[in-house]
């Protein structure tokens, strides 16, 4: 289950970066209100991820699928490069993340 927590984790930290930058671009009580929310949840959830698997792998992981969820957020929503060498090294972070996993066991 801490792999689920931990998955969700980085999920919301996506959700709080995405925050931040809807926040430079509108600077409104809601997008504010996701940002503290996003990254408040992503905290607590690794804070209970981080019971059970080890604090450099966690940490890891959830800032490995953070990056990579943001950057994939840019491009979808905010119109980012998508050229090939950055697909490239975002797969390569989510390679390592899944690695991570199959050897954390």
């Amino acid at each position: 289950m801490a792999w689920v927590y931990l998955i969700l984790a980085g999920l919301f930290e996506v959700v709080g970066v995405t925050m931040i930058n809807q926040l430079h671009q509108n600077r409104d009580w809601r997008s504010f209100l996701l940002l503290v929310l996003g990254f408040g949840t992503s905290f607590a959830l690794l804070a209970v991820a981080m019971k059970e698997l080890p604090m450099g792998t966690a940490y890891a992981v959830w800032t490995g699928i953070g990056a990579a969820g943001s950057a994939l957020v840019g491009m979808a929503i905010y119109g980012e490069a998508r050229d090939g060498w950055r697909l490239f090294f975002l797969a390569l972070i989510l390679i390592a993340v899944i690695g991570l996993k199959v050897v954390s066991g």
